[in-house]
Parts: structure tokens; C-alpha cells; sequence
């Protein structure tokens, strides 16, 4: 099936072909005929398989041409970096269509946002947080809302944003159609489900823990930090066909730290990429990954599903993650749009059991090569690493009730003071040899 076989308009043809798109994905035909129909859309497919399009081109396609400039399409996705890939995706298919689409998103200043959104638009896209402001404050107008599509919403709920997506479901107009993707359904997604929607029809592109087909998964057992950043940098000197290299890191610090010993050897070719950088620094760092500016792109997961970034040839998880599911999402970072793609693993002695929990979750065993004879072993540890001292906790032993005495003691001599009643002339007598007597006054 081409894309001339849907039931799309010129414009949006015409789009397609600049784009060079000829073929639709499987998730890409499921959907579009369901969307269609109006029917509410759980669709399950795994990252890389094309969602974005798979509910843009139906969205777009049923859009009605509208004088009050109100939003008829929102677009809901988890972070920042979404909303800009969706919105530029949204601008590239109306190339011959007259609409507006905007893109907000929480972190900067929500004037220049607040309005964009007054001067009319047909589509939003944004992040649940900054919605949840426009609609409280009563910026946004919804009455014209048709569409409402939550893209990656297990990750969203992951990210917390629970409490934002039931106020936004509330106050937008009940009767709308519903669009729900997710590369996971687990119990909370169900229950979102369940609760809002109105019967949906479930399309599934392919179950959730299958590896694609065109990513080769490879493994190295390594022993610690160090040893993983030579590894990565011989590996870097050596194979020529790792033009574009996403390596994830597991936390904030693991990356800032893995960045300090790449850059003096790899010089404005590391980028870097997590929630503690600055926006503009964000966008900025991805930007110059996708257009090849920087050989590397070090990235925490904020970004698992939150780029999209062409050409990827290589996913390299620096550290393996705690969910299984994240690795699924991570490695399908290359190997996108039928391309070939490479995924490398660095295994410590510590991740067996994330190790079998992938495995498990994928019905398939990921190869460990041997190391390369000229990877130079580091015996130095990072503070994570290095072995805790365990002091032995002393136990006090508290007596019993019955051993303890009352809480008494005797008073020092010097505080066994009794008050008594002086006899004043006595002492006088006694001091001077007789009394004392005062004189009256003259």
C-alpha cells in the first residue's frame, strides 16, 4: 500500500511527497481508517514505527476550515522537546494547507506563548503542564476542540502528570475523539482508558518487547566507569561508521561526569543532553546532533522518546536501565524508517538481573562479545564504585524497668540550708558590746 491509496487530499499528498514519503508504516495503516471513522484509538507500536504521522494524517485530513481561528486539534505529549518535533512534523504535512499551529511548553516565559495562542490558531501542541495554565487562566477557548490525541502517555504518566491529564480530560468538551498512543498499556494507562474514553478500538503495530527486526544488539562485559569511557573512546577511534552516537547515561551525574572525559579527546564533537541543562542549551545541543555538527549526543532518559533524530547509527546504553522497557525504547533510537541500526550494551558485574529482565521482556538473548585486546582495564573506581565500610552498629543495652532506682539523691552539704529567724540585736551585742540603737530625727 502506497500512501495514494488512503483517502488523503492533494495538499497533504503533495506533503508527503516533498517529504520523500511513498509508503506508510503498519501502525500507519491500522490506525488511519479507525481515526476516520471516529471511533476513540488506544494504539499500541513501539518507537520508531511512525505514531506521529499515524494520527497527524487522519487529524489533519478531517480538519475543517474555521473563521473563529479556535483550536480544533490538541496535541498532548510529555516534554519539550516533543512539542518542537510534533509542531515542525505538523508544519511540514500543511505546507498546502491554510492553519495555525502552535507549540507551548513549560520551563520559559508563557507571554510570547500566551500570545500566539490569542491571535488564533487550529492546532496546539503541548506539554500537559502549560496547558493545564492556559486553560485555568482561562486563555485558551475550547468549545471548537474535535480531536484530542496524548501521545507516549505511559511515559507522561510516568513523569507525573496524572493529576494534569484528568483536570485537561474534565474541561475539554465531552464530546470529542479521543486518541491515546503508548509504546506500553500497563495498569494505570488502563485505567486512564477506562475511565475517559468512550469504547476504544485497540491497533497494535507489534507486541511491546519485541526488538526490531533491523537493530544488531551487541554487549560487552566491562568493570567499572572508567573502563566504559575507554571502551567508548576505542571504539570511537576505531569503527568509522559511528557517525551518529546516542549514549545514554543513568543519571544527571554519570553523563556531566562521561561528557568531562570525552571532550578533551573528541573536541566540539560531544554533545550533551538532560533535565538539569538549560532549554536553549537542550534544543541547541539536539539541533547540532541532527545536523551532524556533533558526532556524539549524551543523554539521559528524558529523551528515550522524546527526539527524533534521522540517520542514528549507532545507541550506545552506557548504563543499563532499571525498567526493561526503557531499553526497548532506548535502541529504538536507530534503526528507524528501515534503516539498519546498531545498539552496544556495557554490562557491569551488577547488572545481571537488568540484564535477564530485558532478555525475558524480549523472548531474546543479547550477544556479549569479548573485549578488544588493546581496552586498557582501569583499576580506578568512582565513588559510586568504590566498596562501603559498614561500621558495626554497637548495641546498647538498656536496663531493665526494675533495675533502675528512683530518681533521688542526696544534696550536698553545702546546699542543706535551713532558713531560720535572726536575731538581729543578738548580733550586734555581740559585735559591738552593746545594742544598738537608731537615733531618732532632731
Amino acid at each position: 500500500m502506497t500512501f495514494d491509496e488512503l483517502n488523503l487530499n492533494k495538499p497533504l499528498l503533495n506533503a508527503l511527497n516533498d517529504l520523500g514519503y511513498t509508503t506508510p508504516t503498519t501502525i500507519q495503516q491500522n490506525v488511519f481508517s479507525v481515526v476516520m471513522s471516529g471511533r476513540d484509538v488506544c494504539g499500541l507500536a513501539q518507537t520508531g514505527t511512525g505514531k506521529t504521522l499515524a494520527y497527524l494524517l487522519p487529524c489533519l485530513r478531517q480538519l475543517q476550515f474555521s473563521k473563529e481561528k479556535l483550536p480544533q486539534l490538541i496535541v498532548l505529549v510529555p516534554t519539550r522537546e516533543l512539542v518542537v518535533q510534533v509542531l515542525e512534523t505538523v508544519t511540514q504535512l500543511t505546507t498546502y494547507l491554510n492553519l495555525v499551529a502552535v507549540g507551548v511548553y513549560g520551563g520559559v516565559n508563557m507571554k510570547p506563548q500566551i500570545a500566539q495562542v490569542q491571535q488564533g490558531l487550529d492546532v496546539l501542541v503541548a506539554t500537559p503542564g502549560r496547558l493545564v495554565d492556559l486553560l485555568s487562566n482561562g486563555i485558551l477557548k475550547t468549545k471548537a476542540v474535535k480531536k484530542l490525541v496524548i501521545d507516549e502517555v505511559d511515559e507522561m504518566l510516568d513523569l507525573g502528570f496524572r493529576t494534569q491529564l484528568k483536570t485537561i480530560l474534565d474541561l475539554l468538551p465531552p464530546k470529542r475523539q479521543n486518541l491515546l498512543f503508548s509504546a506500553t498499556l500497563t495498569p494505570d494507562v488502563e485505567q486512564l482508558i477506562n475511565t475517559f474514553f468512550n469504547n476504544p478500538v485497540r491497533v497494535e503495530a507489534a507486541p511491546m518487547g519485541t526488538p526490531l527486526e533491523n537493530i544488531v544488539q551487541t554487549a560487552y562485559a566491562v568493570p567499572n566507569f572508567y573502563t566504559k569511557v575507554n571502551l567508548l573512546k576505542l571504539l570511537l577511534h576505531q569503527d568509522a561508521n559511528m557517525t551518529k552516537v546516542l549514549v545514554f547515561a543513568a543519571t544527571r551525574q554519570l553523563a556531566d561526569q562521561l561528557e568531562e572525559e570525552l571532550a578533551p579527546t573528541f573536541p566540539a564533537q560531544i554533545g550533551i543532553i538532560h533535565a538539569g541543562k538549560a532549554q536553549n542549551h537542550r534544543f541547541e545541543a539536539v539541533e547540532k546532533f541532527k545536523s551532524g555538527s556533533t558526532r556524539v549526543l549524551i543523554a539521559t532518559d528524558i529523551v528515550a522518546r522524546g527526539i527524533d533524530v534521522t540517520q542514528v547509527s549507532h545507541v550506545v546504553n552506557f548504563d543499563m536501565p532499571d525498567v526493561p522497557e526503557v531499553y526497548i525504547h532506548r535502541i529504538g533510537r536507530t534503526g528507524r524508517a528501515d534503516q539498519q541500526g546498531i545498539a552496544i550494551t556495557f554490562l557491569a558485574p551488577t547488572d545481571d538481573e537488568r540484564r535477564e529482565a530485558v532478555e525475558a521482556l524480549m523472548n531474546y538473548t543479547i550477544p556479549v562479545l569479548p573485549s578488544p585486546d588493546d581496552l586498557v582495564i582501569s583499576d580506578e573506581l568512582t565513588d559510586a564504585e568504590r566498596p562501603k565500610v559498614h561500621m558495626r552498629a554497637v548495641e546498647v543495652k538498656v536496663p531493665k524497668r526494675e533495675d533502675v532506682g528512683p530518681a533521688f539523691h542526696e544534696k550536698l552539704a553545702k546546699n542543706k540550708k535551713v532558713n531560720v529567724r535572726r536575731d538581729y540585736a543578738a548580733e550586734k551585742r555581740e559585735k559591738y558590746g552593746r545594742p544598738i540603737k537608731r537615733s531618732g530625727k532632731k
